[in-house]
């Protein structure tokens, strides 16, 4: 398979005082690869509450294509190719929301819960060329799905 055109992937998300932690950290495992280390991060909400901060870079290339396979499975997968001029910035970075009790439970959609932020090589710099390059994987990895 081709290089990966992406320098990292962040996925970050919260647990709040009222979920479980366990399951928090299964729906973030689901894009991961196996035995990945989540870093932990304890703050304090407005009110006091306890909110865990529960994130993962990845940046070796086999596990950032690992990730990127993960979204694969979108049913909103040609809409999300369709909204890349959207959700790329001027920095090169890809955003996307996914949601957190769908991840939970084996499944990927969008919805809020968990950030994924990926930064996308981009020669020069631009967001137009960030944006050609995101296409490009999502679209090669998309055909790979379908033909394993």
């Amino acid at each position: 398979m081709p290089q990966i055109p992406l320098h990292y992937v962040d996925l970050r998300t919260f647990c709040y005082a009222t979920e479980d932690e366990k399951r928090v950290q299964d729906a973030l495992l689901r894009f991961l690869p196996e035995e990945f280390e989540i870093q932990r991060v304890e703050s304090e909400g407005h009110y006091g509450d306890r909110i865990l901060v529960l994130s993962a870079r990845v940046e070796n290339a086999d596990d950032v294509r690992h990730v990127l396979s993960q979204l694969t499975d979108l049913e909103a997968f040609d809409t999300l190719i369709a909204e890349l001029d959207d959700r790329v910035t001027e920095n090169c970075e890809l955003f996307l929301r996914l949601d957190k009790q769908a991840a939970f439970g084996g499944e990927v959609a969008l919805g809020d819960g968990i950030t994924f932020r990926a930064k996308v090589e981009a020669y020069p710099a631009k967001k137009a060329h960030a944006v050609e390059n995101a296409e490009e994987v999502l679209t090669d990895l998309a055909a790979a799905a379908q033909d394993s």
